[in-house]
């Protein structure tokens, strides 16, 4: 049973259970940064007692709360994919007020962290997990997992352009490692590149892109790892079955059964179909006849061109059939 004071390490020998950080990162009650962080704020009792730093291991008979609440026993560890959309922020909290992932996640769903981040203006494969230490797992470096991205470029990148950046270039200090760039198509004055990188610095492919002279206007995740956004749709939310994540993040699962279905997200925008000819995102409409009323309500100036907007009426009968090409006509013009 739990003692009234926290478990206090042994003068010598390594001390028995986990970090206090670790345990409340696999409750998924926070990343261990934020853990630590909480438990400088105070917010963190252990056996009743508050504790102000967060080198001490506890046990599974020690009682632990965070803002009065107790913390169970972690759950088994589970990760969903997500499609993220643009517009979002990849945090809890947004000091501008900006909506953040969170807030678009289905109701039911636990407590998540993401897995690494996407910014504000990218879009794609997002990685969720319930486990703090799935998420430092998966955020090393060392691990080695490659992601990829499709990348559309304002600009006409050929080899030589992008040649730096497959051997590995530095932008303002900082390093980055070789990345794979695949030039797919030009199109008009865009460009769809397929890049894929083993770490994830900060806006690491735009600005790389940038010291290239090639401007990023979108930019969309297509795998991490073992893991593919395949045709999980916009907002959607995705569990992997347990067995999934047992193999390849190599983690021992008892229950392995699991989940794989789809949710839908939180919040689902539907937008008024426009009316035929009416503007939109990418068509600015069809034309209209001077005189005609446009989907604003004003009213096209000049007046109406002879058959503008009609089409040719169909010939006659009666009428002589058209006369075909190279026919000597007479001229009818007076001297």
């Amino acid at each position: 049973m739990s003692a009234d004071t926290p478990s206090q390490p042994p003068k010598s020998g390594t001390p028995p259970g986990d970090r206090i950080a670790k345990v409340l990162s696999r409750a998924g009650i926070a990343s261990r940064r934020e853990a630590e962080r909480m438990i400088e704020a105070g917010r963190v009792r252990v056996n009743g007692a508050q504790i102000d730093s967060p080198a001490l291991n506890v046990t599974p008979s020690d009682a632990i709360t965070v803002d009065g609440k107790p913390v169970g026993e972690p759950e088994p560890p589970r990760v969903w994919l997500f499609h993220k959309p643009t517009g979002l922020v990849t945090t809890n909290r947004d000091e501008k007020g900006r909506g953040t992932i969170f807030d678009d996640l289905p109701e039911d769903m636990p407590r998540v962290m993401s897995i690494g981040r996407l910014d504000l203006n990218s879009e794609g494969l997002l990685l969720l997990t319930n486990d703090g230490e799935v998420k430092r797992r998966l955020e090393l470096p060392s691990n080695g997992w490659l992601r990829r991205y499709r990348v559309r470029v304002n600009g006409r990148p050929t080899d030589d352009m992008l040649e730096p950046l497959r051997k590995g270039i530095t932008v303002d200090g900082e390093d980055f490692q070789p990345m794979t760039v695949t030039l797919d198509r030009q199109q008009g004055a865009n460009a769809w590149l397929t890049v894929g990188l083993r770490e994830g610095k900060n806006r690491e492919i735009r600005r790389a892109m940038e010291a290239v002279n090639l401007s990023v206007n979108r930019l969309i995740r297509t795998s991490y790892g073992p893991f593919q956004l395949g045709e999980l749709k916009t907002g959607e939310v995705e569990e992997l079955k347990r067995k999934v994540v047992r193999d390849q993040l190599g983690l021992e699962i008892a229950d392995t059964t699991g989940t794989a279905v789809k949710k839908k997200p939180a919040r689902i925008i539907k937008r008024k179909p426009r009316k035929p000819g009416e503007p939109g995102p990418g068509r600015p409409g069809l034309p209209k006849e001077p005189g005609d009323k446009t989907a604003t309500g004003k009213t096209i100036p000049g007046k109406p061109k002879p058959g503008y907007g009609k089409s040719k009426p169909a010939r006659p009968a009666s009428d002589p059939a058209p006369r075909k090409f190279g026919t000597r006509v007479k001229s009818t013009r007076k001297p």
